[in-house]
């Protein structure tokens, strides 16, 4: 893609400056609708899978954001040493809870994890592959935009996720 650091160029004259403040709003945004969801569900039906093939429920969707957080803000931005089972995550289940204790710790996890990074760093633990050149493979500033990616596609399944749950008999 022309201007970015998978472009064979590797144009980067043109930087885009987001306070993390900004950053931190947005992520919020996404993992506050995504706890809403799960609390509004309750147990019960947060630990529901709706009625497609492979879905997941609520409450994997979530647990699985947490695990992203973990290892793109914990390990590849902030060098955090992390055990992640990302197989557990979509066998996940239990209380709502402590689900959403766990949600907003990892919300202050990733605010400390980006304390003083540097935008143009390389991210640890990411390997670049040259069948599927990707820049967040390139730059922990990108790590950041693939983490917004990834809430923001999440919050979209769980917003779909609830809306067949609430429909099913």
């Amino acid at each position: 893609m022309p201007g970015s650091p998978t472009d064979p160029g590797g144009l980067r004259a043109d930087p885009v400056a987001v306070a993390r403040a900004d950053f931190l709003w947005f992520a919020d945004l996404a993992l506050r609708g995504m706890a809403r969801i799960v609390a509004d569900l309750g147990d019960d039906l947060a630990n529901r899978r709706p009625p497609f093939p492979g879905a997941n429920s609520p409450y994997v969707i979530l647990t699985h954001c947490l695990g992203v957080l973990e290892y793109w803000a914990g390990a590849t931005v902030a060098g955090r040493s992390i055990e992640r089972d990302r197989a557990a995550e979509f066998t996940a289940g239990g209380p709502v809870a402590p689900l959403l204790v766990r949600a907003g710790r990892a919300r202050e996890r990733m605010d400390e994890d980006l304390a003083g990074f540097g935008t143009w760093d390389a991210p640890q633990s990411v390997r670049r592959d040259p069948d599927d050149p990707v820049p967040y493979s390139e730059t922990k500033g990108a790590v950041l935009l693939h983490i917004l990616e990834e809430l923001f596609q999440h919050l979209g399944q769980l917003e779909i996720t609830r809306d067949a749950l609430m429909v099913q008999p």
